[in-house]
C-alpha cells in the first residue's frame, strides 16, 4: 500500500504485532476460531464455480475471502444448502477442489493450495510471508451493489450501514439485478413494483419522474441521490438515467431527522454505480419501434496493488416514446475514479453528463371523442430539453477504535428548454390552441458531512452519528403564456410549423415573467442507535433546520414591467423514536414515531407588485408526524425478505390551491398497510409481490362549507394497489443456454382525478414479460415487454381549473437487448 513514512511505520508495527498474535495460542487466533464456529447461517448456493460460491458464501456471511485468482481458475463446487458454522460451509465448498482455508483474523480467510510449495513461507525474523493474493468476495454494503435480488442491509434508513432486519422504517431496495431484468427504462419503471408507491401519476405526461409515497407527492422534493437532494425547483428539473445506478431504495415515512426538508411520504434515494475491486465490462444493443440505444459498464483495478480503480458507464439512445411526436433521445456518460491510499481511507470522485431530448405533456381534449394518438402540438415547436453536469465525491476515513468519518458532496448544472402546445376542453374545439414556453437554468451545491462512533458498554452497543449538511440552490426562470397560432379546428388539424408564434394571453393565462431564486438551507443532526443483548434496538434521533428562501420576479403588462420579491426564513426542530426488537435472527418487529418539516417556496407574484395580498398564503412550513408499526422476516435457507407495515402519517399547514390563490389552513392524513415480499425462492425461481391499502382523508382546507373538500379522498391516490413478478429459469444442462421467463402484473384502484372528487377514474390492471436466453457464459439475448396486452386506459385527467384535458398511460411496447459481458 502507498502512504506516507509516518503511516508505513505505523503500519509495519501492527502487521508485526499482528503477526506475533497469529502465533499458536495468540488472540487472533482465538477469534478466527471463535468466527468459524459461530452461530449457523442459512445458505442457499447452487453448483456453480469455485470463484462464484466463495463470492456467494462472502456476501452472506460478510467474512473477506482473499486467494490468487488462478487458484481457483477452473474449478466447480459442489451446491451448498441449509445451515452451517463458517468453517463447515467452507469445507463443504471446497470439497473435491485440492484446496484448504486459513482464518487469517475476525472476519477474514485466505484460500491455499496445500500442495503447493510457495503457498506461504517464512522471513529471516520469522515472520509469516503469503504470496500476493486478490480479494473476491465482501459482504454488501448499503452504498454497494445488491447481492441478486434480496438486499440485506441499507444506509437510506438510518445513514450508517445496517441490516434491514435492524431499520426502525419501511425500506425498499431495487438493485442492478432487478432493473436488468425487468427492462427499466425510467425511475418509476423502477418502483412498478414496490409496495407504498404510485407511479404513472400523469400518464402521457414525461417532464418528470412522478411519484407519490404513502399519498404524498414525492415528485419535487422526495428524490435524492447519494443522500443529497436531487429536488426539481417550480420547472427546472430532469429525469434521472437508471442504467447509471446501481441501487434504488425507498425509505417510507418521515425523513427530516436525517434529510431535512421533504414531506412525511418518505423519499427515494439512487446510488451511483462505483468503481468495484474486480475487473468488469459489459456492452449492450437495445432494439424496438423506433428505438435504438446502445450502452456500456466497465472498470476495476488500475495498479496491481489496487489502490486506484475505476468505472465508466455511458449510453446513447435515438427513441420515441410511444407517440411519433414525443422524443426520448439521450446521451449519458459518467466516469468515475476510487483512491484507497489505505485500508482506512477512501475517496471516489464522481461525475456526469446527461443530456436529454424529453417528452412533453400530451393530452386529449375531455368530452371531444378525439383519438388519444391525435397530435395537437407542434413537431418544430414543442420539445422538452435538459442538459445536466454533476461532479462530486464521497470521501470515507476509519480513525480506529470504533471512529469513522464520512463525507460526501456534489456541484450541480442544469439547463431546461420547455415548450409545448395542448388544447383544453375548457374551450371550444374550434378555439386556438395554448401554448406555454419555460427557460430554466438551476446551480446547486450539496455536502453532508457526519462522524460514526460505534462503541460497547457490557450488554449495550453504542453507535452515534453527529453530522451537519448544508445546500444552496439558485435559479433562473422564464415563463410565457399565451395562445398559438394552427389548427383553427382539432378535428381537421393545420399546424403553423415552423413558424409558430406564441402570443401571450394576460387575462386567462397571466403576463409572462422572468425570476430568480436562492434557497440555503443547512442542518445538524444527531442520531443514536442502542442495541440491548443484540435483542433490542432502540433508535433515537434530532435535527434542527434552518431555511432562507429568496424569489424576485419581473412581470410585463403588454410592456409595463413591474416586479416583486419574497424572502422566507424558517427553521424547526425535528426529532423520530424508534424501537426493534429482534425476536429471533430471523424476525424483528419495530415501531416508530418520526416528524417531517417542509418549507413553501416564495411565490412573488404581479398582484404583490401592485401592493395586493400575497397569493402565497400565511407561508407556514408544512409539517408532518408519523406513526408505524411492522414486522419483517427473512427466514433460514431461503434468500427472501418478507416485511408487513401500518402506518398512520399527517400533515399540517398543507398549500391549498383554489385558482392561483394558495391557501395554508389544509390537513391531510393518510393511514394504510403495506405488504412486500422478494424471494430468491431456489437457484431458477424469483418472486416479487406488493400489496398497499391507503385510506387519504382531507381533514381541512379552510375553504367554506359551500367550497369544502372536507372528508374527501386526496386526487391520484387509489385506495388500493398490487403487483406480483415471477421469473423461473429452465437450466440448458450445458445442451442449450439457460432460458429465463419472467412475467409480472400491476393493479391499480380507483382513484379521484380532483380533491372535489367528482371524477372518478377507473382501475386498470397491466402485464408486463420478460424473456432472457443465454446463449453463451458471455451473451445473452433479452426481451421486455411492458404492458403486454396493449391495455388501453386512462391514467389521469387534468383538473387544475376544471377537468379539461384526458392523459392515457403507455402502450405496448417491445424491446429486444443483446448483451455481451466480460
Amino acid at each position: 500500500m502507498s502512504g506516507t513514512p509516518g503511516f508505513n511505520r505505523f503500519f509495519k508495527a501492527v502487521l508485526i504485532a499482528s503477526t506475533a498474535m497469529m502465533a499458536p495460542g495468540g488472540i487472533a487466533v482465538a477469534q478466527a476460531q471463535s468466527t468459524a464456529q459461530a452461530g449457523a447461517v442459512s445458505f442457499n448456493i447452487p453448483s456453480q464455480s469455485l470463484t462464484a460460491s466463495l463470492t456467494a458464501f462472502a456476501r452472506q456471511t460478510g467474512i473477506r475471502i482473499a486467494y490468487p485468482a488462478a487458484l481457483t481458475s477452473g474449478k466447480s463446487a459442489p451446491a451448498l444448502r441449509g445451515s452451517f458454522t463458517s468453517s463447515e460451509a467452507l469445507g463443504h465448498i471446497l470439497a473435491g477442489s485440492g484446496l484448504s482455508y486459513r482464518f487469517t483474523g475476525d472476519r477474514a480467510v485466505t484460500i491455499i493450495d496445500p500442495s503447493a510449495a510457495d503457498s506461504g513461507s517464512v522471513n529471516a525474523n520469522g515472520a509469516l510471508v503469503l504470496q500476493t493474493i486478490d480479494v473476491h468476495g465482501s459482504s454488501e454494503t448499503g452504498w454497494g451493489p445488491v447481492g441478486g435480488l434480496v438486499a440485506q442491509t441499507s444506509e437510506t434508513g438510518t445513514k450508517t450501514d445496517t441490516p434491514l432486519l435492524d431499520v426502525p422504517a419501511s425500506v425498499s431496495v431495487v438493485g442492478e439485478t432487478e432493473i436488468e431484468r425487468r427492462g427499466v427504462k425510467s425511475l418509476d419503471q423502477a418502483l412498478n413494483y414496490t409496495s407504498g408507491v404510485n407511479t404513472n401519476l400523469y400518464g402521457a405526461d414525461k417532464r418528470y419522474d412522478f411519484l407519490a409515497i404513502r399519498g404524498f407527492d414525492e415528485t419535487g422534493m422526495g428524490i435524492y441521490r447519494d443522500g443529497l437532494q436531487n429536488r426539481t425547483y417550480n420547472f427546472t428539473g430532469s429525469r434521472v438515467e437508471p442504467y447509471g445506478m446501481q441501487r434504488v431504495e425507498v425509505m417510507k415515512g418521515s425523513t427530516s431527522t436525517l434529510y431535512g426538508l421533504n414531506s412525511p411520504g418518505g423519499l427515494v434515494n439512487m446510488i451511483t454505480k462505483r468503481p468495484q475491486d474486480q475487473k468488469h465490462g459489459e456492452i449492450y444493443t437495445t432494439f424496438g419501434e423506433d428505438h435504438i440505444e446502445t450502452g456500456t459498464d466497465f472498470g476495476g483495478p488500475i495498479d496491481a496493488n489496487g489502490d486506484w480503480s475505476y468505472r465508466i458507464t455511458a449510453k446513447w439512445q435515438d427513441s420515441k416514446d410511444g407517440h411519433d411526436w414525443a422524443r426520448d433521445d439521450r446521451f449519458y456518460i459518467a466516469p468515475a475514479l476510487t483512491w484507497k491510499p489505505t485500508d482506512f481511507t477512501t475517496l471516489t470522485l464522481l461525475a456526469d453528463y446527461n443530456k436529454r431530448k424529453g417528452a412533453n405533456r400530451y393530452g386529449i381534449p375531455l368530452g371531444s371523442g378525439l383519438d388519444p394518438d391525435t397530435f395537437l402540438g407542434e413537431k418544430q415547436f414543442d420539445q422538452n430539453d435538459t442538459k445536466e453536469w454533476n461532479i462530486g465525491y464521497v470521501f470515507d476515513h476509519d480513525f480506529g477504535n470504533g471512529l469513522t468519518f464520512h463525507s460526501n458532496a456534489r456541484y450541480n448544472e442544469l439547463d431546461l428548454s420547455n415548450k409545448n402546445t395542448y388544447a383544453s376542453s375548457a374551450h371550444p374545439v374550434t378555439s386556438r390552441r395554448y401554448a406555454m414556453m419555460v427557460e430554466g437554468e438551476l446551480e446547486r451545491f450539496s455536502i453532508d458531512n457526519h462522524v460514526q462512533y460505534d462503541a460497547s458498554f457490557g450488554r449495550f452497543d453504542s453507535r452515534t452519528l453527529f453530522g451537519v449538511d448544508y445546500s444552496r440552490t439558485k435559479q433562473n426562470e422564464s415563463d410565457t403564456r399565451g395562445r398559438i397560432a394552427g389548427v383553427g379546428d382539432l378535428y381537421t388539424p393545420i399546424y403553423c410549423s415552423p413558424n409558430c408564434v406564441l402570443t401571450p394571453d394576460l387575462l386567462m393565462l397571466g403576463p409572462p415573467y422572468t425570476g430568480s431564486g436562492t434557497q440555503t438551507a443547512a442542518g445538524v443532526y444527531l442520531q443514536e442507535e442502542l442495541t440491548l443483548d443484540d435483542r433490542w434496538i432502540l433508535t433515537l434521533g434530532t435535527r434542527y433546520d434552518r431555511v432562507d428562501s429568496k424569489a424576485d420576479a419581473d412581470f410585463d403588462l403588454s410592456g409595463l414591467l413591474l416586479s416583486d420579491s419574497q424572502d422566507i426564513k424558517e427553521h424547526a426542530l425535528t426529532s423520530r423514536a424508534g424501537l426493534t426488537f429482534k425476536a429471533t435472527e430471523e424476525l424483528s418487529v419495530y415501531g416508530t414515531y418520526s416528524e417531517s418539516f417542509q418549507p413553501v417556496p416564495p411565490v412573488p407574484s404581479f398582484y404583490g407588485a401592485f401592493g395586493l395580498p400575497s397569493l402565497s398564503g400565511d407561508n407556514k412550513p408544512v409539517e408532518g408526524v408519523m406513526w408505524e408499526a411492522g414486522v419483517k422476516y427473512r427466514p433460514t435457507g431461503m434468500n427472501a425478505l418478507f416485511t408487513a407495515a401500518v402506518f398512520s402519517l399527517e400533515q399540517e399547514n398543507a398549500p391549498y390551491y383554489v385558482g392561483l390563490q394558495r391557501y395554508q389552513i389544509g390537513k391531510l392524513r393518510t393511514r394504510g398497510l403495506e405488504l412486500e415480499a422478494k424471494a430468491a425462492i431456489n437457484e431458477r425461481l424469483n418472486l416479487t409481490l406488493a400489496y398497499s391499502y391507503l385510506d387519504s382523508e382531507i381533514l381541512e382546507d379552510g375553504l367554506s362549507a359551500v367550497q369544502t373538500n372536507k372528508g374527501n379522498r386526496f386526487q391520484f391516490i387509489p385506495a388500493q394497489t398490487a403487483s406480483a413478478w415471477v421469473d423461473y429459469t429452465i437450466p440448458g444442462n450445458d445442451t442449450f443456454g439457460d432460458l429465463t421467463l419472467g412475467l409480472g402484473a400491476r393493479f391499480v384502484g380507483t382513484r379521484y382525478a380532483d380533491n372535489a372528487n367528482t371524477l372518478k377514474l377507473s382501475s386498470y390492471t397491466v402485464f408486463d414479460a420478460a424473456l432472457n436466453y443465454q446463449i453463451t457464459d458471455n451473451a445473452s439475448l433479452a426481451v421486455n415487454v411492458t404492458n403486454l396486452f396493449d391495455k388501453k386506459y386512462i391514467s389521469h385527467v387534468e383538473t387544475w381549473s376544471a377537468p379539461d384535458t384526458l392523459f392515457y398511460g403507455d402502450r405496448r411496447s417491445i424491446k429486444g437487448t443483446l448483451k455481451y459481458t466480460w
